[in-house]
């Protein structure tokens, strides 16, 4: 399956991966303050582990930051 990840082209072995799983496979998951959207689609956090992904998407991944 390939996938576009934060504008970056991947390619996973496997046939059917949520985004969950994806997250895991890209040591996110145990991040605080994501957000996942596939194909410019905010996908809602509990949604995430019955979401799967369909090869050629378009995902974005964004973590939230503290600043000022």
């Amino acid at each position: 399956m390939e996938l576009q990840i934060n504008n970056q082209t991947k390619t996973y072995e496997l046939e059917k991966i949520s985004i969950h799983d994806l997250l895991a496979i890209e040591k996110s998951c145990h991040q605080q303050g994501i957000a996942v959207a596939v194909n410019n689609r905010v996908i809602p956090k509990d949604l995430w582990a019955t979401h799967f992904l369909q090869s050629g998407s378009s995902i974005l991944i964004i973590t939230a930051t503290q600043g000022g």
